[in-house]
């Protein structure tokens, strides 16, 4: 699906809105049609709002991605370690840990190699440093992704080096959304 179609962008909208569109689009069609064929068309949008309210409802709030994050910095670094690479294992990674240099861990999949620089995660704040050695990591060809986690604050400059260099950011919800597994799991 073409991520600017009506059906994408309905997907990414409130659930609502897609029921709003499908009750105007019922209203507008039983006009011209009679009503037991005019029920008919709008099912597509019904369809968008419910998967739309489905992917909302799973979404973690605010609340739950903070106690999430602090249960992530609390883990040492073997736990962390460990949940990571079952987590991108999980989306279908072969996974290989890196004992040296900037990146901790060899993702690949369909022949696509993936860097990720994970060490740094519990910092508060980090900086441009860590972004130029994961930027330097495997060579500039081997490599087609290079991400980088972090569950807490990314200078405005690691930004906008990260944004040059095209190095992925994992943070916040994303983060929390990619270890909720095994997050969830701990706080029980």
């Amino acid at each position: 699906m073409h991520e600017n179609s009506l059906f994408a962008l309905l997907l990414r909208s409130r659930w609502w809105i897609s029921f709003a569109v499908a009750l105007g689009l019922f209203l507008l069609v039983r006009l011209f049609i009679p009503e037991a064929y005019a029920i008919v068309v709008p099912i597509p949008f019904v369809v968008i709002g419910c998967i739309a309210a489905w992917r909302q409802l799973r979404v973690p709030g605010a609340r739950q991605i903070a106690e999430r994050l602090e249960a992530l910095r609390a883990m040492p670094w073997r736990d962390f370690a460990a949940t990571l690479e079952a987590a991108y294992q999980r989306e279908g990674y072969a996974v290989r840990r890196l004992n040296a240099g900037a990146a901790d861990f060899e993702l690949t999949r369909d022949a696509r190699r993936t860097l990720v620089s994970a060490k740094r995660w519990k910092v508060a704040r980090a900086g441009i440093e860590p972004l130029r050695e994961l930027a330097a990591a495997g060579g500039a060809d081997a490599v087609a992704e290079r991400i980088f986690i972090a569950a807490g604050e990314l200078t405005a400059q690691a930004r906008a080096f990260a944004a040059s260099n095209g190095i992925r950011i994992v943070e916040g919800a994303e983060l929390a959304a990619l270890l909720a597994h095994r997050v969830q799991s701990l706080n029980r």
